[in-house]
């Protein structure tokens, strides 16, 4: 999608917690709520939504089986996985627990296994990113643990989008729960989605990937359908663990009864500290 189509105005008409966001019909691309759209930020895991694309892009196989390689050294940080270095497991499943669990190790591995290896891979990210217009973003791995994979909240709704083109993303980034199968040796391990909406009734949740850094504060990107139709929403660096389900729910209701909402002082207080720090007045 062009990033013509992907025009609005810097002040959001709805009070929102996140520092950036955009609201756009899934559809269309055409943005109804707009907040420091081109602010370049820290987008997290947010960053394994086109780890995702590339991985469907490739073609390869989603049922061969991957053996499981530990981390470079440099790659230590957020680390931690429950996954057991040497056993294997189908590369469907690794790309499930990435997107619903955003299980680092399994995006990593996703990477390795891409025919030229993990600096393909990421090279893929990229040409993809400016194949969708999205003109100011920067992947430098394939998880989101470096705060260097960086985006606008105008270009992440361009992914967003695409994304939804794709029914395994649709279906794998709002699995719920999800029991994965390991062998070489045999073992399961049982995984709950980061996004509580997902969960819920009274959300209709079709796509999803949560994120945080310290650099990126915390992140939801999502679709949900809203007055009858699906709507992409954004979220970059909203304060607080539950800021970004306030705000997706303050979205769903400007696009359902234009109503405005608010936000807490605390909140209000978070943004503009980090307004200052990154320069967005």
């Amino acid at each position: 999608m062009g990033s013509s189509s992907l025009l609005a105005n810097q002040s959001s008409p709805v009070a929102l917690a996140s520092v950036a966001a955009v609201t756009a019909d899934a559809r269309t691309g055409e943005v109804i709520i707009a907040k420091h759209p081109d602010a370049v930020l820290p987008i997290a895991s947010v960053t394994k939504l086109m780890t995702a694309l590339a991985v469907l892009e490739s073609g390869a196989s989603m049922d061969e089986w991957l053996t499981i390689a530990g981390w470079d050294q440099e790659l230590a940080k957020n680390a931690y996985s429950r996954i057991r270095i040497d056993s294997q497991i189908r590369r469907r499943d690794l790309l499930r627990i990435a997107l619903m669990s955003s299980e680092n190790l399994a995006a990593y591995n996703l990477a390795l296994n891409h025919p030229g290896g993990r600096e393909a891979f990421v090279r893929a990210m990229n040409t993809n990113a400016q194949s969708l217009g999205m003109t100011r973003t920067r992947f430098v791995d394939p998880m989101g643990l470096s705060p260097d994979n960086q985006s606008t909240a105008r270009d992440l709704a361009k992914m967003v989008i695409a994304a939804y083109g794709e029914a395994t993303i649709r279906e794998y980034s709002t699995t719920r729960q999800y029991r994965a199968s390991f062998r070489k040796p045999r073992y399961q391990l049982y995984y709950g989605n980061t996004n509580p909406l997902t969960g819920s009734s009274r959300w209709e949740v079709v796509l999803s990937k949560t994120g945080y850094l310290v650099e990126a504060g915390r992140c939801l990107v999502m679709i949900a359908e809203a007055a009858g139709k699906p709507v992409a929403m954004v979220m970059l660096n909203s304060f607080g663990t539950r800021s970004p389900l306030g705000d997706a729910g303050r979205m769903r209701r400007y696009v359902e009864t234009g109503e405005r909402g608010q936000v807490a002082k605390a909140a209000r207080d978070y943004e503009r500290r980090t307004i200052v720090a990154y320069g967005l007045d």
